[in-house]
């Protein structure tokens, strides 16, 4: 799998003959698995039409600040397409282009939208020989890569003057994976897997009635797209949950009881590297399950429970090379029940809520957590979104495996 699918990408045309690379361009980021939309200058249709490059990234071309309609014109949202990107490349990129990036001359979309953008910027150069050596372009080059954007070297070849040397923009499939090769090494989770148990578990009385909690899954869910976001391949062990989890980094095994759960988590525990063991899983179910709908003819009905299987003990005990860590809701005594669940449960780090915190727990879009590590260490969190709890807890996850 690509590491670019899934990912926006907004490509900038500029006015060179290496334009004619764009088409191919955008069929290379969409066969990674890309959204592109591509925004060009206007002096750029001159070497390659806009329909051709809507036609192939299946999006209307941008190259204007209005568009002229019947009674009116609309507006083009610069700032809008900066922040939808997830990457931007400016391919090919002029002398011309170039150097306004670097001063922050902005006369025109492409430039905009440049200035609008919070995402990595990758520059791709197309010039002839002495252009490309000119002091006065290693200078727009040395600015822009001190901004943070990331300089794709030209190639050497044949130029459109005919001369032959440095100048000739990257071909497209070169681009793509010098794109991906750069993001991999960005990821600290690349070529790791990841394991997340997320979720409640239903614990069958007959065919229509269970045993539960109020576990949504959420936590669970936003730990396993922050694994995947940070180049992890994820296994997510879910049970019954609303949330549709749709990425294609992430594996979703559905459950229902916790003897599914049991059985999914085990068969991929060996191969991963870290485990986390968010889900509720209930801590009993009825001894016997009834074949038919319990009638409800007396005024209490008893019944016999026993005990689950302990997923995250049995993980602990299996625990060869991986990084375990658990989640322990506490009502009373939260750190120090904490850590005897951690000891007795082999972890290696346990995420501590509290019953007690206002905006914490189950069915709510916050979390307040202590993270405490095997050593002793604790490291307390403010309330804040679950998505962002799920970043703080893979920070300190990284910090310990890499």
């Amino acid at each position: 799998m690509s590491v670019l699918d899934g990912k926006k990408v907004l490509l900038g045309v500029t006015a060179g003959i290496a334009a004619y690379k764009s088409a191919m361009l955008v069929r290379a980021f969409i066969k990674a698995g890309a959204t592109v939309q591509v925004v060009m200058t206007e002096k750029a249709k001159e070497f390659v039409t806009p329909l051709t490059l809507s036609t192939l990234s299946r999006n209307p071309v941008h190259s204007s600040f209005t568009i002229e309609g019947d009674d009116n014109a609309t507006w083009t949202n610069h700032v809008e397409l900066g922040l939808w990107a997830d990457l931007m490349v400016i391919a090919p990129g002029t002398a011309n282009t170039l150097s306004k990036m670097a001063s922050g001359t902005c006369d025109n979309l492409l430039l905009a939208t440049y200035l609008s953008a919070k995402c990595p910027v990758y520059f791709a150069p197309a010039m002839d020989l002495d252009m490309y050596k000119h002091p006065s372009s290693k200078n727009t080059f040395d600015t822009l890569t001190s901004f943070g954007n990331v300089m794709i070297p030209a190639t050497s070849g044949e130029l459109a003057s005919g001369l032959v040397g440095q100048g000739r923009m990257a071909e497209p499939d070169d681009i793509v994976t010098f794109i991906s090769d750069h993001i991999k090494g960005r990821l600290p989770l690349y070529g790791k897997r990841v394991l997340v148990t997320a979720g409640p578990t239903y614990e069958a009385i007959d065919p229509v009635r269970f045993i539960g909690n109020h576990s949504s899954g959420k936590m669970g869910c936003e730990l396993a797209l922050c694994a995947a976001n940070l180049g992890a391949q994820v296994d997510l062990i879910l049970g019954p949950s609303a949330i549709k989890v749709v990425n294609s980094s992430i594996t979703v095994h559905n459950v229902t009881s916790g003897e599914e759960m049991y059985d999914a988590t085990h068969s991929v525990y060996n191969s991963v590297d870290v485990a986390i063991a968010a889900a509720a899983v209930a801590d009993y179910k009825p001894a016997q399950v009834a074949d038919e709908k319990i009638k409800k003819n007396d005024d209490s009905l008893a019944i016999n429970l026993v005990k689950t299987k302990d997923i995250l003990a049995s993980m602990g005990e299996l625990k060869k090379n991986q990084f375990l860590v658990g989640f322990a809701l506490e009502t009373q005594n939260e750190e120090e029940n904490a850590l005897k669940k951690l000891v007795k449960k082999n972890l290696d780090a346990i995420v501590l809520n509290s019953l007690k915190d206002k905006g914490a727990g189950f069915k709510t879009k916050t979390n307040k957590i202590t993270f405490i590590e095997k050593d002793g260490s604790i490291h307390p969190y403010d309330l804040k979104t679950k998505k962002e709890v799920a970043s703080d807890i893979f920070d300190r996850i990284i910090a310990k495996i890499l």
